[in-house]
């Protein structure tokens, strides 16, 4: 009896033994499979994504442009508003010298002109009547000139009235006279007297450009009369456009000739400008307590017509800081970015080829390299923003000249989040 208790004892301490070696093994294999599970994870999720791949094909369909980090006086500045201007002595009016009737017009509103090119052509009969006149006076002269030969032989031989030679030295002079006002009036409608006969004879004379520059307006149409006092069509030299800032009488002790000026166009801020200024009034104009200040627009001046409002910042000191288009910066969980193009690779790239244990060599890179553009976010730090241009300090040093997205941030934003999920 009591050999068989002892033999029930042994085999329940076996049992147990095995039972907890068993429990071991499980909780070991639990604790195993919950670690690879953590690394896993852990490898899972890695860090953050920060480099974005985009295509040629995905960068011109967005429309993304790339530029560079700048400097610009965002600080130490002046807002005012203004309008561009061209002065009075660079615009024109082609007018005729004589009424007619409006026979063609040779240009349209916005084409380029030069000095004596050809605006329109004028008809009116008297044009006709005028070179008429001037072929007929040369024989009336000609017949006076011998008039007063005979009155002068009369008078020298006592036959002949003192009146009478005196009447033809009248006439003669007369004759002279309406033969160089008609040559000239000629002259003024374009024509070469020398060349006038019987088969020349014009019945239209052309409208001609003072000055050179770009159609602004018209007024005539073809068919309608014009006269002296009305222009056929307006010409504006642009070449010499400036700025008309007004400046509060605060702001004006400030204002300095020489000084930069950086300006926006209202309908178009996101394309700036550059202008110096030449000049600075010295009285207020009207009520508004403003001062007229002149600013010659330097640079580009592709766009800027006369009349287009601005709006201007006048640089008054030398801090020039690092900006950014507006567009550039991109907005994630409270924080700003701007995406600088980059050598590196994509996280994804990297994964991938780890997966798949396949190698690219050479020229598949510099296909792959051709074929498209990686693009680092990098975070900065917001300052001031003016003129479509906002100040940044980037986190980590950015080599001068590096290339960066100035327009479809958004569109890169969102392209590095969609390969970063895709990773997880």
């Amino acid at each position: 009896m009591k050999i068989k208790i002892k033999i029930l004892i042994a085999v329940a301490a076996i049992f147990s033994l095995m039972s907890c070696g068993q429990k071991n093994n499980e909780k070991e294999g639990v604790s195993n499979e919950t670690e690879k599970n953590g690394e896993t994870k852990e490898e899972q999720h890695g860090e953050e994504a920060t480099i974005a791949t985009l295509t040629q094909d995905q960068i011109n369909s967005v429309g993304i442009t790339l530029g560079t980090i700048e400097n610009k006086n965002l600080t130490a500045s002046i807002k005012a508003n203004g309008a561009l201007r061209v002065p009075n002595n660079n615009k024109a009016n082609a007018t005729s010298l004589y009424g007619g009737v409006v026979k063609s017009l040779k240009v349209q509103l916005g084409d380029y002109v030069r000095k004596g090119q050809v605006i329109a052509t004028i008809e009116n009969p008297q044009f006709i009547q005028l070179q008429e006149e001037y072929l007929t006076i040369g024989s009336k002269i000609t017949l006076a000139d011998q008039e007063l030969r005979r009155q002068r032989e009369l008078q020298e031989g006592n036959a002949g009235a003192l009146k009478n030679l005196q009447s033809a030295t009248a006439d003669m002079n007369a004759l002279r006279a309406r033969k160089a006002s008609l040559q000239k009036q000629i002259q003024l409608m374009g024509i070469s007297p020398a060349g006038i006969n019987a088969s020349t004879l014009r019945s239209a004379l052309t409208v001609t450009s003072p000055v050179s520059g770009t159609v602004s307006n018209e007024f005539a149409k073809i068919g309608s009369y014009v006269d002296v006092s009305s222009p056929v069509v307006e010409i504006v030299d642009n070449s010499l456009i400036h700025l008309d800032l007004q400046i509060f009488e605060k702001d004006l002790p400030m204002v300095k000739v020489g000084q930069i000026v950086n300006f926006t166009l209202t309908n178009n801020p996101t394309t700036s400008y550059t202008a110096k200024v030449f000049n600075i009034g010295s009285s207020f104009e009207n009520e508004s307590k403003t001062v007229a200040v002149h600013c010659a627009v330097t640079g580009n001046k592709t766009g800027l017509i006369d009349g287009m409002n601005i709006t201007a910042m006048i640089s008054i000191g030398n801090a020039l800081t690092t900006a950014v288009p507006n567009e550039a910066i991109a907005e994630a969980d409270g924080k700003y970015y701007i995406f600088a193009q980059t050598n590196k690779k994509a996280e994804a790239e990297h994964v991938e080829v780890a997966e798949s244990g396949e190698k690219h060599n050479e020229a598949q890179e510099k296909k792959i390299a051709a074929n498209s553009m990686n693009f680092e976010k990098i975070e900065v730090s917001k300052g001031v923003s003016e003129l479509g241009y906002t100040a940044i300090t980037p986190v980590k040093e950015i080599p001068e000249g590096t290339k960066i997205v100035t327009k479809g941030t958004f569109f890169v934003n969102a392209k590095l989040n969609n390969s970063g999920e895709h990773e997880h």
